[in-house]
């Protein structure tokens, strides 16, 4: 009898122990990090820029998911991408000139008097991946479907090939003809393409517009006009279009001419400096959106 008492008594204790665990409330999830984009936007000469808010985000440790460059910023933008350090993108930077971008043609093009052969090449041999495939991070380029006056994302495939039909300005650059279509550069269309950022699932876009103002630039011949009258065209274009981004940065780059490759250090720490006043409000995003 007493026996069973004591069996009774400790199966009462074993029932209420597993009952007290199963009513224990499981852990509260967190939602994980966010999905951080950087988005660089178009402005020529000027986007040595984003080359120094590249190192300030690597320096405060935010963590870089996607990068989707028009024009000169998806030049710098593909050369990260493929290498994400910064000091060898600052160096690599220091040694770029125009030469390296622009091959007048000998002979006369209804197209545009720069083939776009030589800025193809130097992405060939200074981009470590070949293909958008290979990119340590995700990097699109978005370039301006001639044909159909659409933008245009190149996310597979030749990243000499995206790069360079980003960064084909139209009437000094010869479009770039790719499977019987024609492209140019992605500021005609999206000078800062926030959205497409966000429609590949970016959590937080910090975007970097390199167009806001255009005071007392440099303009001496038809080349200079047609560069201005792109970067006019893309301050609207960020001005009316762009929204949606988390987080802009706007360098203070306006002073610069378009093709001025004699002011790289200046632009670099416009950028930095820019970058950084920015850092508090990327550093409480990233907290609220954890």
């Amino acid at each position: 009898m007493k026996l069973q008492k004591w069996l009774v008594g400790m199966l009462l204790i074993v029932l209420i122990s597993i009952w007290g665990c199963g009513t224990v409330p499981p852990a509260k999830e967190g939602k994980g990090p966010p999905k951080i984009a950087l988005v660089l936007g178009g402005g020529a000469a000027r986007g040595f820029a984003h080359v120094g808010v590249i190192r300030v985000l690597e320096q405060e440790k935010i963590p870089i998911h996607m990068i989707v460059g028009t024009s000169v910023g998806s030049l710098i933008g593909a050369l990260y991408a493929a290498d994400p350090n910064s000091l060898n993108l600052e160096w690599l930077s220091f040694t770029i000139e125009k030469e390296d971008i622009f091959d007048y043609s000998l002979f006369y093009s209804k197209m545009g008097p720069v083939q776009g052969e030589r800025l193809e090449k130097f992405i060939q041999t200074n981009v470590k991946a070949k293909t958008m495939e290979q990119m340590k991070i995700p990097f699109y380029a978005v370039a301006t479907d001639l044909n159909e006056g659409n933008t245009w994302v190149f996310e597979k495939g030749s990243v000499a090939k995206a790069v360079r039909a980003s960064s084909s300005i139209p009437g000094i650059f010869q479009p770039l003809e790719l499977g019987g279509r024609m492209y140019v550069d992605g500021g005609v269309t999206n000078n800062l393409p926030v959205d497409v950022a966000r429609a590949r699932g970016a959590d937080i876009i910090i975007a970097v517009s390199i167009s806001k103002s255009i005071r007392n630039p440099q303009i001496n011949n038809l080349i200079d006009v047609i560069m201005q009258s792109i970067s006019i065209m893309g301050r609207e274009l960020v001005t009316y279009k762009s929204r949606g981004y988390d987080v802009l940065i706007e360098p203070n780059v306006g002073d610069v001419g378009m093709t001025d490759f004699t002011q790289k250090k200046r632009l670099m720490d416009a950028g930095i400096q820019a970058a950084k006043q920015a850092m508090p409000r990327i550093k409480k995003l990233i907290e609220e959106k954890s």
